[in-house]
């Protein structure tokens, strides 16, 4: 079977939740579709009625016809409520998967993966979905039951028209095929370029002020409309296919029409066809034009529904790299030691970042990681939530490989700071909440204090309950970190990683932090990723890595003979009159 099809029917399968609905649905659309057939026998009973001069029976006739009508619409407009319904329902329960999907694949994805092409599947493709399967299916089948119901009705009117009216349907099915063969990997091409044309988007919209900051408006435009050039290209190229398959499809039937128009005629007047039968038969075909005209749309529709449904499994298929084990456990209460034990890591199997680590920290000490950018500091710490899995040795917490933890229980444990801080567009309060929904009032002002954001945060409008604007772009970048720091405290985490968390401050407020930190750390096992010489005094321990190899390890005095890279930032720390690590033990 082709993929395609697996696609398609895999589609299908969202509709499983919603039997009773689309049961309904078919059921008044062929309804409606029943009504429609109805109207051409009536019309020949008027014309049989004039005939025979029964004008007496007219009224009777358009009363029903009227009825029929009424009945019609009714079932039309059950059925577009129904399936407005179904149509909704799906899209929600599409997006939830994606979503659902998107929150826990690993970071391993997302390196891989551009932000654009997965907004794109969440919006354009989920709406193309959306459509067919909420709509297009029902029109579908409604085109079918008139095209069965409509073949059946004019063999009862005459069988030899009827012939001859079907010999292009074979030809009309092959051209379907045909259409629905070549269209489809031009259609998934055509998907794949609004993609990209929304990655430049959002990449533009999130990174405007670099844009600005560089003059880069117009050459950032010219990217855009190249994307833009390729997409009108290949659309126009799905175009060129619709304009050549749709009409030829429209058009075969008029020829069949116009042929059982000829012998029909010449039937009537030989007497072998009577008139009200001739005009009930071209009724009906010609209510076969439409639905055989559509075919070549709803095949095409649901080419592109196929093609947008592939790219959205393969998000809903990817596997998620990092999950819990089926025997996972929850983490047991501990002081928050580490070990890494001969710890290997790469981001691809050919390029290893880290190279046989062996590194013990014990509970409650304060390790700071130096190295020159690229040497793995930050793919060292990431591997102790496990947003990476190692690809030899173990890592373990208070004695516990991390694998072997449920992912809840660990992270729990862990107060993540990044350099670069992500703050969502809600309230200051329910920011420094965000990893502990529950936490009292208290509890938030104390992690503000303690980071040193207190101060900041009640001069604020509405003090916590002021609303942060998107990424956090109301404050600056200081504010910004402390309250990182501030949502990390709030958790009570037994460790805490700081990569460079006081990079993005002035001196002054850095000194600030560094009490509050210090406070903070008091009990915690804590890594910090340092360049500054005022931060690595928080430090108990020095950790050099070079080339994702531990190069130097122990105090101050025992690391600074034998870096070269830790006596380039202590002697620039001292011309920048920074902190003198005479605390380092």
């Amino acid at each position: 079977m082709p993929r395609y099809s697996t696609t398609f029917f895999r589609l299908i399968g969202f509709l499983r939740g919603y039997k009773l609905t689309l049961v309904l649905s078919i059921l008044l659309a062929f309804g409606a579709q029943a009504g429609t057939l109805a109207f051409p026998w009536l019309t020949g009973n008027i014309v049989q009625a004039i005939q025979d001069h029964h004008r007496s029976r007219l009224p009777l006739l358009i009363g029903i016809i009227l009825a029929v009508g009424v009945f019609k619409a009714a079932c039309t407009l059950g059925r577009r409520l129904m399936s407005g319904n179904q149509a909704l329902g799906v899209e929600i329960d599409i997006r939830s998967a994606i979503y659902a999907k998107l929150v826990r694949l690993s970071f391993g994805f997302y390196d891989r993966n551009q932000t654009g092409q997965l907004m794109s599947r969440a919006t354009v493709d989920l709406q193309t979905v959306r459509f067919f399967l909420g709509y297009g299916l029902i029109f579908f089948g409604q085109h079918v039951f008139t095209i069965l119901g409509v073949g059946v009705l004019i063999f009862v009117i005459s069988w030899k028209l009827a012939l001859i009216s079907i010999v292009f349907v074979p030809l009309l099915i092959a051209i379907a095929y045909r259409y629905s063969k070549v269209s489809h990997p031009v259609l998934r091409e055509v998907q794949q370029k609004l993609a990209d044309v929304a990655t430049v988007a959002e990449e533009n919209v999130v990174g405007v002020h670099v844009v600005k900051s560089f003059a880069q408006e117009q050459a950032e435009q010219n990217r855009f409309e190249a994307r833009t050039e390729i997409l009108f290209q290949q659309t126009l190229r799905a175009n060129r296919q619709r304009a050549l398959y749709v009409p030829l499809l429209a058009f075969l039937p008029y020829i069949g029409q116009a042929i059982v128009i000829l012998v029909g005629g010449r039937m009537v007047a030989h007497g072998s066809l009577s008139l009200d039968a001739f005009v009930r038969f071209n009724l009906y075909l010609a209510l076969l034009v439409f639905p055989l005209r559509m075919i070549g749309m709803w095949v095409g529709e649901g080419q592109r529904a196929t093609a947008s449904g592939e790219r959205i499994f393969a998000v809903i298929d990817e596997p998620e790299g990092i999950t819990n084990l089926p025997t996972a456990r929850e983490l047991p209460e501990g002081p928050g030691a580490m070990t890494f034990e001969g710890v290997t890591f790469g981001y691809r199997p050919d390029r290893p970042v880290l190279e046989a680590i062996d590194l013990e920290i014990p509970a409650g000490r304060t390790v700071a990681l130096i190295g020159h950018t690229g040497s793995g500091k930050t793919t060292l710490t990431s591997l102790i939530p496990r947003f990476y899995d190692v690809d030899a040795g173990r890592v373990t917490v208070d004695g516990n490989d991390v694998r072997e933890l449920t992912l809840d229980s660990l992270r729990s444990a862990i107060g993540v700071i990044a350099q670069d801080p992500f703050l969502f567009s809600a309230t200051v309060r329910e920011n420094i909440a965000f990893g502990r929904t529950e936490a009292t009032e208290d509890e938030i002002r104390q992690a503000a204090r303690l980071a040193q954001a207190a101060d900041f945060v009640e001069a604020l409008p509405e003090g916590y309950d002021t609303v942060i604007g998107e990424r956090g772009i109301t404050l600056s970048g200081g504010q910004r970190q402390r309250l990182a720091i501030a949502r990390a405290l709030v958790v009570d985490p037994r460790i805490l990683i700081l990569d460079d968390a006081t990079a993005s401050v002035d001196a002054t407020t850095e000194a600030r932090i560094r009490l509050g930190l210090r406070e903070a750390m008091r009990g915690r096992t804590t890594l910090i990723i340092a360049h500054r010489l005022s931060t690595i005094s928080l430090a108990d321990e020095i950790v050099v890595l070079e080339h994702g190899k531990i190069v130097a390890r122990g105090t101050h005095d025992e690391v600074l003979p034998v870096s070269g890279v830790y006596r380039e930032i202590y002697e620039h720390g001292r011309l920048e009159g920074g902190v003198e690590p005479a605390e380092v033990a």
